[in-house]
């Protein structure tokens, strides 16, 4: 088939990498004019996700360039440590710069498909032979099969759904990010701080000692804002956290010179179908929340199982897409339950940050929350397609 994949992060060119083994014409197109190198660490916690990675032949270099976790040390404003949870609390058994994985998925992939940047849809036009798409440059073409794998704000959702079909639900709360000179000296533990609905952090730059990466969470109503506009953005968080004290003012004062910032609402998103005829939704696109969700590793064993069932029933995309959907709704909803990192970062009131951190500094309450992320990770039943069926193990 003639495919085409909508983005170039991480559930694309998973996608392309399992579609092109297959033996289908794959075009991957990214609204960036070159892959994002920006954005945090993610981790796979779970046999399914590792298994997966290692049938992709991917593991071992992403293995390399794991980042091993970092311990997280909430302090308050003199610096003195409040409660500290462990590296494995939030790096799980792989954790990796999401640039990295970005990076390794698109050469593990380009070999099997055309990566074409700087250009995104214009419009979609199913029919009984094909998609028509126009593109923002003016490119048009018809595609078997069209794969929407751009994102919570997916463009293809948006054009090819229904409104009413599409549940997006804010989830109270922003985060942002940006790279800092890491001025402050920092090593080890990731330092986290907090007033009633906001959280600052800043961590070392695991490639860089002399660079440091912050995430800024804050609880807020929606905002009307321009996803494309750097600057815009920045106004947004400078005028959030101003005022505040700890080392907020100087990380602050990076963030106009910033080239690269991740803003985002965390926001969870449910499709009443993922498929149409001829276009599918894959990773945040239908089943996404920005974060605590295992959102990367289910768009990662997405792509397998699209790919998989996809080669299985052969022309029959209709029955490829039902057996996808069956395979993961039931678990990725499960997940997607779990996705409250907002209230978790950054409690609304004083006592939800004492309570949070008095519960979390106790061993055995941390031990349950890390099992049950693990257990979390263990709802995909994960299949396994044969080389005749596209290549889809490692031989």
């Amino acid at each position: 088939m003639k495919v085409l994949v909508s983005g170039a992060s991480v559930a694309g060119p998973s996608a392309a990498l399992w579609l092109g083994r297959a033996g289908h014409d794959v075009t991957v197109v990214e609204v960036a004019p070159a892959l994002r190198q920006g954005g945090y660490a993610v981790d796979f916690r779970g046999e399914v996700f590792t298994t997966v990675l290692e049938r992709m032949g991917v593991l071992e270099d992403l293995r390399s360039l794991q980042t091993g976790g970092s311990a997280m040390r909430f302090v308050d404003e003199s610096g003195r440590k409040l409660m500290r949870l462990p590296a494995e609390f939030a790096g799980g058994e792989l954790e990796v710069l999401r640039a990295d994985l970005s990076r390794v998925l698109y050469e593990h992939s380009r070999e099997q498909a055309t990566y074409r940047f700087g250009d995104s849809i214009a419009s979609l036009q199913e029919h009984a032979d094909g998609v028509d798409v126009r593109f923002e440059s003016g490119i048009e073409e018809t595609y078997d099969l069209v794969v929407g794998a751009d994102g919570m704000h997916s463009v293809v959702r948006r054009l090819a759904w229904p409104a009413e079909q599409v549940l997006e639900r804010h989830l109270d709360y922003y985060v942002g990010g940006w790279e800092v000179p890491n001025t402050l000296g920092i090593s080890g533990d990731a330092l986290l701080y907090n007033v009633p609905g906001k959280l600052a952090s800043v961590g070392a730059d695991r490639r860089d000692p002399g660079l440091a990466q912050t995430l800024f969470v804050f609880k807020s109503q929606v905002l009307e804002y321009n996803r494309r506009d750097l600057d815009q953005q920045k106004a947004i968080l400078l005028e959030q956290f101003s005022g505040l004290g700890w080392h907020v003012p100087e990380l602050l004062a990076a963030l106009p010179a910033a080239t690269e910032l991740y803003f985002d609402s965390i926001s969870r998103v449910r499709v009443d179908r993922w498929s149409t005829d001829r276009i599918v939704l894959l990773g945040d696109a239908g089943y996404g929340a920005t974060f605590g969700a295992l959102g990367t590793g289910t768009a990662v064993v997405g792509a397998y199982v699209l790919a998989g069932e996809l080669a299985q029933a052969g022309d029959d995309l209709r029955t490829a897409f039902d057996r996808y959907e069956e395979r993961l709704r039931k678990a990725v909803s499960k997940t997607q339950d779990g996705s409250r990192s907002g209230q978790f970062m950054a409690p609304a009131t004083r006592f939800g940050i004492a309570a949070r951190n008095k519960i979390l500094d106790r061993p055995f309450f941390l031990n349950q929350m890390l099992k049950m992320a693990q257990n979390m990770s263990e709802l995909i039943e994960l299949p396994t397609y044969s080389a005749e069926q596209g290549q889809f193990v490692q031989e």
